[in-house]
């Protein structure tokens, strides 16, 4: 069988560097696969080129053309789509030439449609997607709620490559480091974590960094200037080795107004480094208890800073947390898992 694989734009982001996990670990004997995006900084990690078809990222009508050539061209039996906007080209190209396409949609996020259009969302799943993956429990449980029929939908969490992010211990030293590496927009809400850095600039130990870029970027350097954080927040940019940034830190925060699943708190939980998130999402199902990293409900500045400062004062309280965190990592959460998983879906195998 013949699996084309796609997603909007290789852009740096949760979704795209799943699907680049998945272009690089794909590999069985009765599967060929191919994979079509829009061009971004990620694609150097896509590893066959040769089976890569570039996207644009705004002429509808060119990309569906371009699907339509891929399809027939390589006789596809199976699309997976990993956006919304890649299942409606699915949709589009299985009615266009009229074959039995199996279309496999992977939701890594909220969409309009389903916030704004939400009969019209269900149905077009129901009658038009082969099987629906999630990346959570939460979000399995919110498509129900949809009205989406139970035997389309499996979850599968996201995976991490554990052989890159390998456990870290961290030595003692001086200072103590907490980050946030997201995407530098809205939902991130990096305002919350300035609030956390205001609250603690007074502790001469502690220092704040911010990986990452995005539209917010002058919005939130404005916002360090003004706040007078300039000596006590750091933004790193762009970063293209995500597993030394958080090694890098003592703690990993999360402030997102909203998630479904976030590799990077299983990131984080894989090298040891110490997690303090809002419990949104599918979070709660990484960290499900405080002996694996603490969860904040209601995006309480004085709550994460709590947290942070208790992790900074007791060391022994770090080390157990990173080393349970590792462990439940591995036997949960692999890229390995995650692959065979998806392989077996493919196949309609259990």
């Amino acid at each position: 069988m013949n699996v084309l694989l796609m997603t909007d734009k290789l852009i740096t982001g949760g979704a795209e560097h799943y699907f680049c996990k998945l272009e690089n670990q794909l590999n069985h004997p009765k599967l060929v696969f191919y994979t079509a995006a829009g061009k971004g900084e990620l694609f150097g990690k896509i590893s066959n080129k040769e089976h890569f078809t570039p996207l644009s990222r705004s002429n509808h009508l060119l990309n569906l053309l371009t699907i339509k050539r891929k399809v027939l061209e390589h006789d596809i039996d199976i699309i997976h789509a990993n956006s919304l906007r890649m299942a409606l080209y699915a949709i589009a190209m299985k009615r266009l030439i009229k074959k039995g396409i199996k279309i496999v949609y992977t939701k890594h996020n909220v969409t309009m449609m389903e916030k704004n259009l939400r009969p019209l969302f269900a149905q077009l799943l129901n009658r038009h997607i082969t099987k629906i993956i999630t990346v959570s429990g939460y979000e399995q449980e919110n498509l129900l709620q949809l009205g989406i029929q139970p035997s389309k939908i499996t979850t599968i969490y996201n995976g991490v490559d554990l052989s890159q992010f390998t456990y870290h211990q961290k030595e003692r030293k001086n200072g103590f480091k907490v980050g946030i590496l997201a995407r530098l927009s809205p939902e991130k809400n990096h305002t919350l974590f300035l609030e956390i850095a205001r609250k603690l600039k007074n502790d001469p130990d502690i220092q704040f960094y911010i990986g990452g870029e995005g539209p917010e970027y002058v919005r939130i350097s404005q916002m360090i200037e003004e706040w007078g954080l300039t000596r006590h927040v750091h933004m790193r940019g762009e970063v293209k080795d995500p597993e030394n940034f958080i090694k890098e830190m003592d703690v990993l925060v999360l402030t997102s107004h909203r998630e479904v699943f976030p590799l990077v708190v299983l990131e984080g939980m894989a090298v040891g480094t110490p997690i303090v998130s809002v419990n949104t999402g599918g979070i709660k199902e990484a960290i499900i208890s405080s002996e694996l990293g603490y969860l904040v409900p209601d995006y309480s500045a004085e709550s994460f800073c709590e947290h942070i400062v208790s992790l900074k004062e007791n060391q022994q309280l770090r080390v157990g947390i990173a080393r349970r965190a590792r462990e439940w990592v591995q036997k949960n959460f692999s890229l390995e898992k995650m692959v065979s998983s998806t392989m077996k879906e493919y196949l309609n195998e259990k």
